[in-house]
């Protein structure tokens, strides 16, 4: 364990062409996962609209799962690519092992939370029967078979943080493509298996994750030697952890402020009508085809900022700032123009045949009529969230995930919530969606002072550093 490694290609190739290398698996692992996250729901909605709800209400708790797992794994992202960077291999190998261990504990605790309070958390939302029958048998099911989801995102983390991004990209797309395979089977019971329903949803998604989470070990056992695995000997040391969570803590509060923000959100739009519950719902599984490339974009560049931090090297770290922020708005910019110009089209993959033939009687209300305003509204969001985006992962790489954490907290707690409260006093639905747009721009505006002030502090005194050097 204390041989020295050699230099890992995040220190030596061309930065623009080392980030499109390890950005690109990333980016299409992320649009397949885009994928299957849709492909649930447009399978669901075709039961009904109250299957569709049900889904969509437990995106709070399945958000904060992925907010752990990810959390957990842009610390071990970070702390592994900084060790590997100092050619500290003891440590590397250490950090990969406490993060296979946290997983595993985190999964436990949702295990317990899911088999336990399921149907209470859809009952202190709301009195729909079949709303509240469908959400307790799939949160059930996503939380008490969660190993999968945490050992895959942990697998993946590891891989990525090493470099190995292609390798990242089979195991999630392995997982999604099962998942998509099993939804329709299980969801409306074909070759002669049991219809389930929105139960079947739930259970095609955790089978995937399994999957997922199978490979994405194999690969770390068996193509990635930049760390060495064994339970042999192992035992939690407290620095590591320690170190993984001060970076991944702020990062699973931004996510948990995010199922915070979505639950009252479901509170504010539910008091107009249920659809729009459904609405926003789709428009989180929609966006994600947007935002998940800047993901994969971000999880691409963390350990290029970790790496080349720990090897004291600033050019490498500004200039893969300035790709990542360039590609991260361009992506943004595609999906504002699909937002504005066929949001009716994306809508309609979300409802049922029946749906769709009254979508456009007069008076009615649904997923067409409450939902394109809505995605118009809210895409002006998108202007800016690029940006803001690529700033949170460049504080995380510096181990300074709680100026994140700021950001996410005035932008969805002091400013989104309490604005969309106010503008639904005003009586009209489409006024609350103009709080999301709002919220962004002081999200822009701290992302870049906290951004100057890293600069200023981490990343220039390496510059004078070199000059010294070379005198």
């Amino acid at each position: 364990m204390g041989e020295t490694p050699k230099e890992n290609k995040m220190g030596t190739m061309p930065v623009n062409r080392l980030l499109l290398n390890m950005a690109v698996p990333m980016i299409i692992s992320m649009l397949v996962q885009a994928l299957y996250n849709v492909v649930d729901s447009v399978f669901v909605a075709q039961i009904s609209e109250d299957a569709l709800n049900a889904v969509s209400l437990a995106f709070p708790v399945q958000n904060l799962m992925i907010g752990v797992g990810v959390g957990t794994g842009v610390g071990i992202n970070a702390l592994l690519s900084r060790s590997l960077g100092q050619k500290k291999q003891e440590q590397a190998d250490l950090t990969a092992m406490n993060g296979l261990f946290l997983a595993l504990a985190s999964c436990l605790v949702f295990t317990v939370l899911g088999l336990t309070c399921s149907r209470l958390f859809y009952t202190v939302q709301t009195d729909i029967q079949p709303i509240v029958d469908y959400g307790a048998d799939y949160l059930t099911i996503c939380c008490g078979a969660s190993v999968g989801i945490f050992v895959a995102i942990t697998g993946e983390r590891l891989l990525q943080a090493t470099g190995r991004t292609f390798y990242a990209m089979v195991a999630q797309t392995v997982g999604a493509l099962i998942n998509i395979i099993l939804d329709p089977i299980l969801i409306f019971g074909l070759f002669g298996f049991p219809r389930m329903e929105v139960a079947g949803a739930a259970l095609a998604t955790v089978i995937g994750q399994i999957t997922g989470a199978s490979v994405s070990v194999f690969f770390n056992l068996t193509r990635n030697p930049d760390i060495h695995l064994s339970w042999r000997n192992f035992r939690p040391r407290k620095p590591i952890v320690l170190g993984i969570y001060s970076v991944g803590i702020p990062s699973i509060a931004m996510q948990t402020i995010g199922s915070v923000m979505v639950f009252g959100m479901n509170q504010i739009l539910i008091a107009f009508t249920a659809t729009a519950t459904a609405v926003f719902g789709v428009y989180f599984k929609l966006q994600s085809f947007i935002f998940m490339p800047v993901f994969g974009l971000n999880n691409a560049m963390v350990p290029i900022v970790a790496y080349n931090y720990g090897a004291r090297k600033p050019e490498r770290i500004s200039r893969t700032v300035k790709f990542s922020v360039i590609y991260a708005v361009g992506l943004m910019l595609i999906g504002f123009a699909l937002f504005q110009l066929v949001p009716d089209k994306l809508l309609s993959m979300f409802m049922s045949a029946e749906e769709l033939a009254a979508a456009w009687l007069p008076g009615a209300v649904n997923m067409i009529t409450v939902g394109v305003p809505a995605l118009r509204i809210i895409s002006f969001s998108f202007l800016f969230a690029g940006f803001c985006i690529v700033c949170g992962s460049v504080f995380q790489a510096l181990g300074h995930g709680v100026l994140s954490l700021a950001v996410s907290v005035v932008r969805q707690l002091v400013v989104l919530l309490p604005v969309g409260y106010l503008l639904a006093r005003l009586g009209r639905l489409e006024a609350v969606w103009w709080a999301f747009p709002i919220a962004e721009l002081f999200s822009l505006t701290l992302s870049a002072l906290f951004l100057r002030r890293v600069y200023r502090r981490e990343i220039a005194p390496m510059y004078l550093w070199h000059e010294e050097a070379s005198m």
